[in-house]
C-alpha cells in the first residue's frame, strides 16, 4: 500500500511489508525496501521529518564509497577495516564494522540512485584517528552539495525539520565552508569568497523561487525528497507505543496517534531507528552521569521509546554510557548550548577545569573530550566549570559560536548570565570567573611559552593532522597553538553537550536484535541511535553516526527482503 492510501490523513490498521519508526537515517531503509519491492510505511513521533540527521552537520563517513573515487581518492574496504580494527578494538563487534565497510560504498549509491542530492567530499577533513593503520589523513567524510528544498520538497517543505544551526542570513554553509568562513578575517581569499558565493546563492535563490540549506537539513530533505518521490507514506504525530510478537517474531507495532491506537502488521519486519534516548534524563543520569544536565543537540523527540519498546520483547542493550558528546557554549536560560567546532582548535585560546588548569589537548574529537569529562567525574576528580579562554588577537581573528564575528562584541546577555567574562589581565580573569588566581596564572605561563615553541608539551594540541583542520594555517609553525599576550582577555563558559546519545539495542552485522544469550529475534532490526554503536566508544570520522545510521538502514531493508 502506497502514500496515497496511507498518507497523514490515512492514519488506520494496516499490513504492509516494512515498518520503519523514525523518519532521520530510517528514511534510507523505506527507500532501500522500496527499491526492493517492499511496502513501506514510515512512523515519525514528533510533527517534523528528519530527526537528529536535520540537527546535524550533515557528513556521513563511509570508507571506499564512490564519491571519494570521484574525487579521485584511493581507499578500500580493506583500508577502511584496518583502521576501524585499529581505533574500535573490542569495544565493538568485528561483525558490525566488517558489515558497515562492506556495505558502505552499495548505500551511497543508493542514495545516489533514488534521491537528486549531488555528493561534495570534505577535502582534508581528516578521519579522527589518522595515525592509526588505515587512517585517512585527507579525510572520507562527504556530504550533500546544497540542496534546493522548495523544488524538491514542494508543499512538503514545512514538514523538514528547522535548524538550529541557522546563518544569520540565508547562505547554505557545507562544512567545508564552515572551514574558511570561521577563517575569514585570517584567509579572506577563501573565507569571504566562499561566505560571498553562499550568500549569493541563498538570498538569490530567494529571488528566483529556491531554497537553499546544507548540512544536516541538505541530507535529511534529500531522504525526504527521495521518499515522497518513491510515494513511501511517513505517518508524523505518531509514536511506538509497542512491538506485537507472534511465536517469538516481531511482526508489527502498535502506535498511537491523536489520542487512538493503531495496529500496523509488519509482514518482512520493524526497523527501529528513532533515534537515542539523549532527552530521556532519567536513564541518562542512570546510565551516564547524575550531573548531565538537558544540553543535547539530539532531537527533541528521542527519547528512547524504541529502545525501551525491544526490551520489553527481550533485547539485550549496550554501551549505555556513551555519547556523541560534543562541547558547547553554556545556554542561556530556556535555549539551547551554542555548537562549537573550530574555536577549540584555532591559536591563542586554551581549556581550564574548576582547578584553573588545562586538562586535555583542546582540539581533539569531540567524543574523546566529553569521554575525559565522564572519566574524571567516575574517578573521583571532576572537571567542575570548564572555560574557554583567549585574547584579544583571537576575538579579532575569528568567528565564535557562529554568532560573534571577528571584531564583534559577545553577546551581552553572556555577560549578564555569568557565561561570558573579560578582564584586563589573567588574574582579574580568573577572579570573575571564580578560578584559583595563581593556578590559573601559572596554567596560562606555562601554555604561553609552550606555544612559542609550536609545541604543547603537556597534551600535544597540534600533533595530528586531525587537530590542525580546524586550525589557523596562517599560524606557525603549528596551526593550533599560539600565546595568550594581548589583552584584554575573555572566558566563555564551556558544557558537556552532545549530538546524541549512541547506546542501546545490541544488534549484528544484519541490524538484527539481540537477546542477552546472543539469539536474534526475528522480524526486528536497530540502525543509528537505537542501536549501539557499530563503533564501540570511539567516534572514527566526521559523519559516522549518519554514516552508520544509512549502510545499518540499507543492510536492514535487504535482509528483511530476503525473508519469506
Amino acid at each position: 500500500m502506497r502514500g496515497g492510501a496511507l498518507g497523514r490523513n490515512g492514519v488506520r490498521d494496516c499490513t504492509v511489508d516494512l515498518v520503519v519508526i523514525g523518519s532521520g537515517t530510517g528514511l534510507a531503509a523505506a527507500l532501500s525496501g522500496t527499491e526492493r519491492g517492499l511496502s513501506t510505511l514510515v512512523i515519525e513521533k514528533t510533527e517534523y521529518v528528519g530527526g537528529s540527521t536535520a540537527l546535524s552537520g550533515g557528513a556521513f563517513w563511509i570508507p571506499a564509497n564512490s564519491v571519494l573515487a570521484d574525487n579521485g581518492v584511493f581507499d578500500t574496504e580493506e583500508r577502511g577495516n584496518a583502521y576501524l580494527d585499529a581505533v574500535v578494538g573490542d569495544t565493538a563487534p568485528q561483525e558490525r564494522r566488517r558489515a558497515y565497510v562492506r556495505h558502505g560504498p552499495e548505500t551511497v549509491d543508493m542514495l545516489r540512485r533514488l534521491t537528486p542530492m549531488k555528493f561534495i567530499w570534505a577535502q582534508g577533513y581528516s578521519d579522527y584517528h589518522p595515525e592509526n593503520p588505515g587512517g585517512a589523513a585527507s579525510g572520507r567524510s562527504c556530504e550533500s552539495a546544497p540542496f534546493d528544498v522548495k523544488r524538491h520538497l514542494g508543499a512538503h517543505r514545512e514538514m523538514l525539520r528547522p535548524t538550529k544551526l541557522a546563518a544569520p542570513v540565508p547562505m547554505p554553509i557545507t562544512s567545508p565552508d564552515y572551514r574558511w568562513i570561521n577563517l575569514m578575517a585570517k584567509v579572506p581569499g577563501k573565507g569571504l569568497t566562499r561566505a560571498v558565493v553562499r550568500v549569493g546563492q541563498g538570498i538569490g535563490g530567494q529571488l528566483i523561487g529556491r531554497e537553499y540549506v546544507a548540512g544536516g537539513q541538505a541530507i535529511a530533505a534529500g531522504l525526504f525528497a527521495g521518499a515522497l518521490a518513491a510515494d513511501v507514506p511517513i505517518w508524523t504525530r505518531t509514536s511506538l507505543v509497542r512491538l506485537l510478537v507472534d511465536d517469538g517474531r516481531v511482526g508489527g507495532v502498535v502506535v498511537e496517534h491523536d489520542g487512538r491506537e493503531v495496529t500496523v502488521t509488519a509482514t518482512r519486519g520493524v526497523v527501529l531507528s528513532a533515534g537515542g534516548f539523549e532527552r530521556n534524563m532519567a536513564w541518562r543520569h542512570e546510565y551516564q552521569s547524575p550531573s548531565l544536565e538537558e544540553w543535547s543537540q539530539g532531537a527533541p523527540g528521542n527519547t528512547g521509546d524504541a529502545i525501551a519498546a525491544a526490551m520489553d520483547v527481550g533485547a539485550d542493550i549496550d554501551l549505555m554510557d556513551q555519547a556523541w558528546w560534543f562541547p558547547s557554549v553554556a545556554p542561556l536560560p530556556g535555549a539551547d548550548p551554542s555548537v562549537m567546532l573550530a574555536e577549540r582548535s584555532l591559536p591563542g585560546s586554551m581549556i581550564v577545569d574548576r582547578h584553573g588548569r588545562r586538562f586535555i589537548n583542546e582540539s581533539i574529537d569531540y567524543m574523546t573530550f566529553g569521554q575525559e569529562i565522564i572519566r574524571r567525574e567516575r574517578a573521583g576528580d571532576p572537571v567542575g566549570d570548564m572555560w574557554i579562554v583567549f585574547d584579544q588577537i583571537y576575538k579579532n581573528s575569528y568567528v565564535f559560536a557562529t554568532i560573534s564575528y571577528p571584531r564583534m562584541p559577545l553577546p551581552r546577555a553572556w555577560y549578564e548570565h555569568g557565561i561570558a567574562a573579560r578582564a584586563g589581565t589573567p588574574g582579574e580573569l580568573a577572579d570573575k570567573v571564580g578560578l584559583p588566581r595563581e593556578e590559573f596564572v601559572q596554567t596560562l605561563r606555562r601554555f604561553n611559552q609552550d606555544a612559542t615553541t609550536g609545541f604543547d608539551s603537556q597534551f600535544h594540541r597540534g600533533d595530528s593532522v586531525y587537530d590542525r583542520y580546524y586550525g589557523d594555517p596562517t599560524n606557525l609553525p603549528n596551526p593550533n597553538l599560539r600565546p595568550l599576550t594581548r589583552g584584554p582577555f575573555y572566558a566563555v563558559k564551556v558544557v558537556p553537550s552532545d549530538l546524541g546519545t549512541c547506546g542501546g539495542l545490541k544488534a549484528d552485522g544484519n541490524a538484527r536484535v539481540l537477546r542477552a544469550d546472543g539469539s536474534v529475534i526475528p522480524g526486528l532490526y536497530a540502525t543509528g541511535n537505537t542501536a549501539a554503536n557499530a563503533f564501540g566508544s570511539v567516534y572514527p570520522g566526521a559523519g559516522a553516526t549518519i554514516g552508520q545510521g544509512l549502510v545499518f538502514a540499507y543492510i536492514a531493508a535487504g535482509h528483511a527482503a530476503s525473508q519469506e
